[in-house]
């Protein structure tokens, strides 16, 4: 209990539960976010905006001065035995007393040689004499540092006993130090090599865990038998691709196939289309739903959005419109009376395609045969949700598609349990987009490249990271563009914004109007990244493009290109950073999420995050890639040769059936 702990009273507890906190496991567990390494060093080794700790003995008088009601500045001198500086130090008033003449310090900063002048960020009136490694927590300001340290150290300096997860042999095999001494190293660590160790021993914990939960789902999964092989009429398949007013690319007949050879396999398919803005995976689910259907099974397409899902519904009408297939719509927005004709149809097999957003997750709908589940950009979805859909029918063919590329090492670590497959070719059709960075000041030659696609009868999306201005001076929003591009184009051209705030109806109503080109310019947040196809869309503008990752800004480029119209991209940024110049270099979005993935992480790509599964502590998937990797094959040797003698690691075994043998 953590208010037995000495210096926890009712305040205090509530700080701790506003950080996440509420037993012993959750605050030991909480580590520091990173680490300072204080050493002393002499003047003279300063270099230009780096950090250091520099000793000396306070010169009186020390000065206070009052800038504003929230901010405040304490100067005095400092001798180094070297030389009299001048320390700056912001917000530290209260330190004035205790700043007392000759008093030996520390202070921590940049030194400014030109104006003699130290910028402290810290200030240690206990002076650092050797070599500190001092830990730093993210906190409120309903906890002192100081006091949530003393209740740290208080709590590991008694018996942790808590649970290890990684196997003796293993250990062994590693020469892993004990889970107890890392715990206590990560919150009080003497040297650097004894961090690393006990970094590394926690951090391949956390992963080999994570992956011994998606090998023990593979291994279930790949251990059960569908209950009909799928058969069908293929000649009636090729027919229906020859009558495309297209042409399939390599990649996506490749793709094709293997779905075709899942479906006759015994096997339950678990497959993931990865592919680019773009290349085409919506047909192969198409034709997937086409194959299902020929071998006499419903099936399901879901999408996050129903605008997309209108648009998934308004597509595959079309394709199929002479092959009698009986395809409903089933949304939010659909009304009950409606609605409850759409269930009763599902149930009595009179529909055999079914598309929509999470409604089909609703218990009340009841399929008579459901033999396909296909979930559109699956990263948008829950593991839960994704879960519930697959478990409608009786062990019906999973698909998954998304647009999010990832590098494929990391995907076939990430998804172990799901046969993969990408589209990286895109349609002969589609033209390259030329994207290019523009800064603030060059304003009015972005509007002039407006102007233009509006006079050629195109329309244009705008992009801001807000959609008030109220919430933040420095950046863009959707009510203030607005404004902005209506007054520039003298309220001549028609403008609109979308939104999540916005209910669904005016949603629809505005995409509708969009569509039929009566919108020309429509300003948006990102809540037109996902699978809008409006081919007559040839420009995207992205204000404050700095303020998304790459994934992100190449999903929003690939809302435009949809044709074979020349299409720009237009990033207005006053940070010409290297991550954005990627953009203009390249389109291809497996280039990029390499790249995005190096710079900034993995981020919620994967969607398991919203289970839990992703929310690592000490392990990072950038950073630990190899050690990734390695509890792979770690936890597939382990599942291999003790899945049926688990009694003797009760540990594992505990995490193992807490498992949804479902999912």
């Amino acid at each position: 209990m953590l208010e037995e702990i000495k210096g926890i009273g009712p305040k205090t507890l509530k700080a701790l539960n506003a950080l996440g906190i509420y037993n012993i496991d959750d605050l030991i567990s909480y580590y520091p976010y990173k680490y300072n390494i204080l050493k002393p060093c002499f003047l003279s080794e300063a270099q230009a905006d780096e950090a250091i700790l520099i000793n000396g003995y306070v010169e009186n008088p020390v000065k206070i001065f009052f800038i504003k009601k929230n901010l405040n500045k304490l100067m005095f001198k400092l001798n180094t035995n070297q030389e009299l500086i001048n320390v700056v130090i912001f917000n530290r008033a209260f330190l004035k007393s205790q700043l007392n003449h000759n008093k030996l310090i520390s202070v921590i900063g940049k030194y400014n040689k030109k104006n003699n002048t130290f910028i402290a960020s810290d200030i240690k009136l206990t002076p650092i004499t050797e070599e500190v490694i001092e830990p730093k927590y993210h906190l409120s300001s309903a906890i002192k540092k100081s006091s949530f340290i003393k209740i740290i150290n208080s709590c590991i300096s008694n018996d942790l006993n808590i649970k290890n997860y990684i196997p003796d042999y293993l250990k062994e095999k590693y020469k892993f130090i004990d889970k107890d001494s890392a715990i206590r190293i990560m919150h009080n660590p003497k040297k650097l090599e004894d961090l690393r160790q006990a970094k590394l021993v926690l951090a391949y914990e956390e992963l080999f865990v994570f992956m011994l939960k998606i090998n023990y789902i593979k291994l279930y999964k790949t251990s059960k038998q569908k209950s009909n092989v799928k058969n069908f009429d293929k000649e009636k398949i090729d027919k229906f691709i020859k009558k495309l007013p297209f042409t399939l690319t390599t990649d996506q007949i490749k793709t094709i196939e293997t779905i075709e050879n899942d479906f006759r396999s015994d096997r339950r398919m678990n497959r993931l289309i990865l592919g680019d803005v773009g290349s085409g995976k919506t047909i192969c689910s198409f034709i997937a739903l086409y194959m299902n259907y020929l071998a006499g099974y419903q099936g399901i397409l879901m999408a996050p959005t129903e605008i997309l899902a209108e648009q998934h519904f308004n597509n595959i009408c079309n394709v199929f419109k002479d092959l009698g297939l009986k395809i409903a719509l089933l949304t939010s927005s659909v009304n009950r009376a409606k609605r409850s004709e759409v269930l009763s149809k599902i149930k009595s097999n009179d529909v055999d395609i079914l598309i929509g957003t999470h409604s089909v997750l609703n218990d009340e709908i009841n399929f008579n045969k459901l033999g396909l589940v296909i979930t559109d950009e699956q990263h948008r979805f829950g593991v839960n949700q994704r879960n519930n859909l697959a478990n409608k029918g009786k062990m019906p063919d999973v698909i998954y598609m998304s647009a999010t590329p990832i590098p494929r090492t990391l995907a076939l670590t990430l998804y172990g349990d799901m046969d993969i497959s990408q589209i990286k070719t895109k349609p002969n059709s589609r033209k390259e987009i030329n994207t290019k960075l523009y800064s603030f000041k060059d304003i009015n030659q972005v509007l002039s490249l407006m102007l233009e696609e509006i006079k050629s009868n195109h329309q244009i999306y705008v992009v801001a990271p807000l959609i008030d201005s109220e919430e933040s001076n420095e950046m863009e929003s959707v009510n203030k563009l607005y404004m902005e591009l209506n007054t520039a184009f003298n309220s001549k051209v028609p403008i609109k914004i979308l939104h999540g705030k916005l209910n669904q109806k005016d949603k629809n109503d505005i995409m509708s109007d969009y569509k039929n080109n009566k919108i020309k310019i429509l300003i948006s947040t990102t809540v037109i990244e996902v699978g809008i196809d409006i081919k007559n869309a040839t420009m995207m503008v992205i204000f404050n493009a700095e303020r998304f990752g790459l994934a992100t800004l190449h999903q929003l480029r690939g809302r435009i290109g949809r044709n074979d119209i020349l299409s720009k991209c237009l990033l207005i940024s006053d940070y010409e950073s290297e991550r954005l110049k990627i953009l203009e270099q390249s389109n291809d979005g497996f280039y990029i999420s390499e790249k995005d993935f190096e710079m900034r992480g993995s981020g919620d790509l994967f969607g398991t995050r919203q289970s839990g599964d992703m929310s690592f502590k000490i392990a990072n998937i950038k950073t630990n890639i190899k050690i990734l990797q390695k509890c792979k094959e770690d936890s597939e040797e382990f599942l291999k040769n003790n899945y049926y003698n688990l009694n003797k690691y009760l540990n594992l075994k505990e995490i193992i059936n807490s498992i949804n043998i479902n999912s």
